[in-house]
């Protein structure tokens, strides 16, 4: 079984109801109703407050104990969760979140030996982990042979190579053995392993403590391609001018407990649940306040599960001297928007480019939030900050322009916009996205049909699964008259879109097309249902009325029945 699946199988296991749930009394029932329906919104704050008063009415239920851990834990609050998780021992109810907390709390205070007694005891985080763990105890009291066989004993288990290898890189490290660190993440004693961004700056201080800034630029260019971001370029700069860069990725046992723990967080994103992983990635911050990934982690995790103003204090801890600090800046304006703060996140993306004008992230972010908010000229401007920043164009430049066309379709700027859509197919030729909107757009406006059709065909086979996208090829066949080609791709798109409004509307016209209008009737209706917009809703109404194709001679069109068309 590979490390993700066991991962998984601990997060299944862990969000499962493993404590019976406690017998409510009247005194309890409030407090341990409401810290439910807190956790079920992922509400850290409230849960933290509402399990807490339910655990005065009921201390030893180890299930409350259980969930006020987690809460806190989540809430990076490990002072609460190891109070708690301690009296969770004393009743002999350990969980591997109670657990979590004990073992964070030893390494913070140093207790190294108290960390190696508890993992004797009994399992307590899962297998990998607590081997991890011991391995950095080890280091912590002295013992580097002992250390270095709990990390062989992970790069012995199948599917755990690459962490045990790169864990006892960092080991070797900080003890001062930078050749044997270099050795494995180079590949050249075990093997090729994948590094991360943050496995390869660590490769990169490495390499520079050896006087090897040449091979370090050199790994800098393969990991990240000619355009890096502004921090890998002050970093490469460092290093052209021969400056030795320190090894800080880690610089503590504890340290490398932290990184134990953000090693799985990193694995579980986009694999397993966001508050799950939150546990593993806030102990990770816990463990080294200064660890950048960590918290923008816990950031991007807490924005996942719509809890912006967590992520938005997340993204906020990032200091304004760390090369992070842009796109954590970016991030926390993301979450002030989305929590309905749009002008103050606006305002943040605008004061991030008056002190550093030369971050082009910075300019999209900016132009996507003016073009959320249909303030198109705005939007475009940012847009043309943005292009004028990049040197040498590339296929991952294609969003931009890509972007700024919709600006400029819907500014009516056509021409404008078709050139930035075509400039965007030059560097990332078939783009299902880019391919579907110029192909729409000129469905819409009723030329280049032939050209559409070809292209909304193209973006089908390169995103069958889009609902959007076949929607545009029914749509294309619709107005080109091919109405009974129509017919399947639009009960496609609404089998992949049931309830988008513009996608029931187009199937009801298919429908009235091919003769089929009471079930045309039954998706206008189904459309008005779905909340479409006014205007839209007009029509629909007026279709129900009087018939699509009164309506088409009402606006000065072709009906599509064919005896009318014929006279």
């Amino acid at each position: 079984m590979t490390f993700l699946n066991r991962l998984k199988l601990c997060a299944a296991a862990a969000l499962a109801v493993s404590i019976a749930a406690p017998a409510l009394s009247q005194g309890l029932a409030g407090s341990y109703l409401a810290a439910r329906h807190a956790s079920g919104f992922n509400d850290f704050r409230a849960a933290a407050d509402y399990y807490t008063r339910a655990m005065v009415a009921d201390p030893e239920n180890p299930a409350l104990m259980e969930a006020a851990a987690r809460a806190h834990l989540s809430l990076g609050d490990l002072d609460r969760a190891v109070a708690i998780a301690r009296r969770m021992d004393s009743i002999g109810a350990p969980t591997q979140i109670a657990s979590i907390a004990i073992l964070a709390d030893r390494f913070q205070k140093g207790g190294f030996d108290g960390v190696l007694a508890d993992l004797d005891a009994a399992p307590r985080i899962g297998p990998m982990v607590d081997s991890l763990l011991r391995a950095w105890a080890e280091i912590g009291a002295g013992r580097m042979s002992e250390a270095l066989t709990a990390f062989d004993e992970v790069i012995s288990t199948e599917g755990l190579e690459a962490f045990g290898l790169y864990h006892k890189a960092l080991a070797l490290a900080l003890v001062g053995d930078l050749e044997g660190a270099d050795d494995i993440l180079s590949g050249r004693s075990q093997g090729t392993i994948a590094l991360d961004r943050r496995g390869a700056l660590a490769h990169v201080q490495i390499l520079s403590q050896l006087d090897r800034n040449a091979d370090a630029i050199a790994v800098i260019d393969d990991r990240f391609g000619p355009q890096p971001d502004s921090g890998l370029i002050a970093l490469r700069d460092r290093l052209d001018a021969g400056a030795p860069e320190p090894f800080d990725t880690i610089t503590s046992p504890t340290d490398g407990a932290a990184e134990v723990f953000y090693s799985v967080a990193n694995a579980l994103r986009n694999e397993s649940n966001s508050a799950y992983t939150l546990v593993f990635s806030r102990t990770a911050e816990i463990l080294s306040p200064g660890h950048i990934d960590a918290i923008l982690l816990s950031a991007a995790l807490l924005e996942s599960m719509e809890l912006y103003d967590l992520a938005t204090e997340a993204y906020g801890a990032i200091p304004r001297d760390d090369p992070a600090f842009s796109a954590a800046e970016i991030g926390r304006a993301e979450s002030l928007r989305r929590a309905g703060d749009t002008e103050e996140g606006i305002a943040a993306l605008r004061a991030l480019i008056a002190d550093r004008p030369d971050i082009q992230a910075a300019h999209v972010a900016l132009g996507d939030a003016l073009r959320q908010e249909e303030r198109y000229d705005e939007a475009s401007r940012a847009y043309d900050a943005a292009v004028d920043l990049i040197e040498t164009p590339s296929d991952r430049h294609w969003i931009i322009f890509f972007a700024r066309g919709i600006t400029h379709e819907r500014e009516d700027r056509w021409d404008n916009a078709e050139a930035d859509f075509r400039r965007a197919l030059e560097l990332r030729p078939n783009q299902p996205q880019v391919m579907n909107y110029l192909g729409y757009s000129f469905v819409e406006m009723g030329i280049n049909l032939d050209e559409a059709l070809d292209l909304i065909e193209r973006a089908v086979a390169e995103d069958p699964g889009s609902g959007y996208i076949v929607d545009s090829l029914g749509w294309v066949l619709y107005r080109l008259g091919r109405f009974d080609e129509a017919v399947g791709h639009m009960e496609r798109a609404a089998e992949l879109l049931p309830v988008d409004p513009i996608v029931n509307d187009h199937l009801g016209d298919v429908y009235w097309a091919v003769g089929r209008r009471i079930e045309a009737e039954f998706q206008w209706r189904r459309a008005l249902s779905f909340d479409p917009e006014e205007e839209d809703a007009a029509r629909i109404r007026r279709k129900l009325e009087i018939g699509l194709d009164a309506v088409l001679i009402e606006e000065g069109e072709e009906p599509v029945s064919a005896d009318l068309r014929d006279g």
